[in-house]
């Protein structure tokens, strides 16, 4: 890669970190706002469940980019806000099944308005083909990935 290359890249992943600590300054601020105790990482979990309830932990750590370890971390704090459950997997006792409480569920229609509202907010004056391009993007920079730790 070219210096001029490099330096775009090294510029778009800087904006992209820019992008993804202003959604989480987005709804830090709702949270507060509203004097909610989790996190944007809680909320990436429950996000998760809210779509697919009762899972293991491996299955959330695999979708949300996860270590296990951290995952586990923020299981734990979400267990003690009475959000989500672990049950013994019935099939493996090694693996615990998460799944929402019905606090974690109602939890939902509070937070989904606010996340539309980021994406909107985010999306101001952002054709659709942009935003596919980048995708796009992503998805190509993910492979490059993937084939060098063939």
């Amino acid at each position: 890669m070219t210096d001029t290359k490099n330096e775009n890249f090294e510029n778009f992943l800087h904006g992209l970190a820019k992008v993804a600590s202003a959604m989480k300054g987005f709804m830090r601020q709702k949270f507060k706002e509203h004097d909610i105790n989790i996190t944007f990482e809680m909320l990436q979990v429950l996000r998760f469940l809210w779509e697919k309830d009762g899972v293991n932990q491996q299955e959330i750590a695999d979708a949300i980019l996860k270590d296990k370890a951290s995952l586990t971390y923020l299981i734990d704090n979400l267990v003690r806000r009475k959000l989500v459950q672990r049950t013994e997997d019935s099939h493996d006792r090694r693996n615990k099944i998460i799944t929402l409480t019905k606090e974690g569920q109602q939890m939902r229609d509070l937070i989904q308005p606010w996340i539309v509202e980021m994406y909107q907010i985010a999306g101001i004056g952002l054709p659709a083909e942009l935003l596919g391009n980048g995708l796009a993007l992503f998805d190509a920079i993910s492979r490059n990935f993937e084939q060098h730790y063939e």
